[in-house]
């Protein structure tokens, strides 16, 4: 459960994070960068695709900064994982609503 977000924090079941993560079911995976910062790209989420959730929720940043490569969105489109991609409050409200229905993970961008 994500318990609050604001501008480069986050916190998720009590624990305070200040830099991007990734939420899987059972952990986080804490200090999340991908190759190109501002560009989410599909090595950026090999370990998400191996652990096949249902529904995957990208947090673009504060003010949307970060964007989905073609090619990642185009994977997510003919792949069974359903891809939501909101700014990263708009995503934390998704993630807190659905986690406990669908096999869910969230890759989130704190900043920006």
């Amino acid at each position: 459960m994500i318990d609050s977000y604001s501008f480069g924090n986050i916190v998720i079941n009590g624990k305070r994070y200040t830099s991007d993560v990734i939420i899987y079911p059972h952990r986080v995976e804490s200090h999340w960068w991908r190759l190109q910062g501002h560009l989410l790209q599909l090595e950026d989420l090999k370990e998400v695709i191996d652990f096949s959730p249902e529904l995957l929720i990208v947090g673009t940043g504060h003010i949307g900064l970060m964007k989905i490569a073609p090619e990642t969105e185009r994977f997510f489109r003919e792949s069974p994982i359903e891809l939501v991609e909101q700014r990263t409050a708009e995503a934390c409200r998704t993630y807190n609503r659905l986690h406990g229905d669908k096999k869910t993970v969230a890759a989130l961008h704190l900043t920006c």
